[in-house]
């Protein structure tokens, strides 16, 4: 008896230090980590690796010729304008939007079966037996993560978020009216508190790591920082438990100066640093998973996030007993053998093959989070039919670092990150990945490139990429940087695979004036000398509608389809 009350205080009171403690220094410790690799990777990219000679923005100016072209057309257009007039275009699209809504679907699947196993315990645990209405609404309040995986998975436009969550409520309102009709005894306040008691703490747990500026490394410092906090608080649970192991601990510290408290924490430090290889070992088996394609980023994350919320919801649960604290692990297990086999049936039922699609993606790295904004928009659609290829850069060097970029740089392995030469770039092309994750998302190639590695890592992507957008976004004079990508897109690459973003921040003027003095300058080998009507598409946006993006798509994949 007295061996049961100590695992129930143990679950109810160590369990959620552990978890919050981990998940706060989860907080601190991945945006830390992100700022020093930023700066790592920064770092790199301004220096050099003698590879080849830098063209730079003058020299280019320079050879420009000061007449223009009137040969080639620069042409505007925008989400009413666009027409996309091409049957294999629309099959892709509806293709990428049919993979988002079966991935929603089969995470949704997951979700309601996580759900399910909380329910039955919550039924099992009641007094009274099996009421409908009591079972429907807890199968309602542990089906909170699903809006949460919903909005993360499928919502493009972010406006969205709200409509998810709204549905949620009004789904869950119309249940809680029911069951206070039906019991007289219960009160609203009875149940927003029992919302709150299961779905709050993971939640506001949740935020810690999962915002976007932290996310793409979260889960793996998560589970870092949970196995050394638990190895800290196990330390201190063994000394403290054997009067010998702390006379020891005193005897060793006292002769050093060593006062209670600094004991206290060099304990707790000892055992940090013991499960800290296990913890590092976890990390380098999540990377292995990852690399051999077990795995994605997205896949992580959602991993993390319901593991999050079901040791958390668990730990009400180990009041009625301490073996209940497995409800969450039974669920979890159930969400990911059900997400599996619905990944496999998916893979299994795809049919049709749009080809190998790939987009290079070129912007001005001033954009900052307007460049992050974009991406995470657009990539949603764009990872369910190919491949995004980009250089890195200070807008999105950290949110689409990669579990193995990330696990290089702990491992002060950074460096072989980076294009160093020609023979090294021709490498990486022909190891790029373009094949889909389980979850059937495409990944991101992203090349690392010295000062003087970029631009030809930069011509390399733009050939061997199916469909290139470039964000000119805020391009000014101040941006000449843009002006060696300008000059390969109009020289080299068809433009019919090319697709230039404006919007109000672009000076439009210079914009035009540089293209027809690059085109002045195109040599006579160009591909787009032979094209019969040469054309610059400059497509303007707001993306406050979620309709932009998805034209924006349809172009990219007309591009493709266009230039063979």
């Amino acid at each position: 008896m007295n061996d049961a009350v100590n695992m129930t205080v143990a679950l109810t009171g160590i369990l959620p230090a552990v978890m919050i403690a981990s998940t706060l220094l989860t907080a601190v410790a991945a945006g830390f980590l992100l700022w020093l690799y930023r700066r790592a990777v920064m770092r790199s990219m301004g220096a050099t690796s003698g590879a080849t000679d830098i063209r730079a923005p003058s020299a280019i100016l320079e050879a420009m010729p000061v007449v223009g072209s009137p040969s080639l057309a620069i042409t505007t257009i925008d989400c009413g304008s666009a027409a996309v007039a091409s049957n294999e275009a629309e099959q892709a699209y509806r293709q990428a939007g049919q993979s988002l809504k079966r991935a929603a679907l089969v995470y949704l699947l997951g979700g309601l079966l996580y759900a399910l196993v909380f329910a039955c315990a919550w039924m099992v645990v009641s007094a009274g037996g099996f009421i409908p209405v009591r079972f429907v609404w807890l199968f309602a309040c542990y089906s909170w993560p699903i809006v949460l995986v919903l909005s993360m998975v499928a919502v493009i436009n972010p406006r969205r978020h709200l409509a998810i969550v709204g549905v949620y409520g009004v789904i869950l309102i119309g249940i809680a009216v029911v069951a206070l009709a039906r019991n007289p005894d219960l009160t609203p306040g009875q149940l927003i508190f029992f919302w709150l008691f299961a779905n709050g703490p993971g939640t506001v747990l949740l935020l810690a790591f999962m915002r976007r500026r932290v996310r793409a490394v979260g889960p793996m410092v998560l589970a870092f920082m949970v196995t050394g906090v638990t190895g800290a608080v196990l330390a201190i649970q063994v000394f403290g438990s054997s009067a010998k192991l702390v006379r020891a601990a005193v005897a060793i510290g006292s002769p050093l100066g060593l006062s209670a408290t600094e004991i206290f924490v060099l304990l707790h430090s000892f055992g940090f640093a013991i499960f800290g290889v296990l913890g590092w070992a976890l990390l380098r088996w999540i990377g292995r998973r990852y690399r051999l394609k077990r795995a994605s980023d997205q896949s992580l994350t959602l991993d993390a996030m319901w593991l999050l919320f079901g040791v958390v919801q668990s730990i009400t649960l180990v009041f009625e007993g301490w073996a209940w604290i497995f409800t969450g692990f039974a669920a979890f297990a159930l969400h990911k053998l059900a997400v599996g086999i619905g990944f496999a049936w998916l893979r299994r039922q795809s049919r049709g093959d749009t080809g190998r699609l790939s987009l290079l993606l070129l912007r001005v790295f001033a954009l900052g989070r307007r460049s992050e904004r974009l991406f995470h928009m657009l990539s949603k659609l764009w990872l369910r039919v190919g491949s995004i290829n980009l250089i890195a850069g200070p807008d999105l060097v950290t949110a689409t670092v990669e579990p193995h970029e990330f696990l290089d740089f702990l491992g002060r392995k950074l460096s072989r990150r980076f294009v160093q030469d020609e023979v090294d770039l021709h490498s990486r092309l022909s190891g790029m990945d373009e094949k889909p994750d389980p979850d059937g998302r495409f990944r991101v190639n992203e090349f690392f490139c010295h000062a003087d590695t970029w631009q030809m890592s930069m011509s390399q992507l733009a050939v061997h990429s199916t469909a290139v957008l470039m964000d000119l976004r805020s391009f000014s004079p101040a941006n000449q940087g843009c002006l060696y990508e300008l000059q390969e897109l109009l020289g080299n690459v068809s433009l019919a695979r090319v697709l230039f973003i404006i919007d109000d921040t672009t000076d439009r003027n210079f914009l035009e004036q540089t293209l027809h003095r690059l085109w002045a300058g195109v040599d006579d080998n160009s591909p787009n000398l032979r094209l019969p009507s040469p054309e610059v598409r400059l497509f303007r946006v707001s993306f406050q509608a979620e309709a932009d993006v998805k034209t924006l798509l349809k172009l990219l994949i007309f591009s493709n389809t266009r230039s063979r």
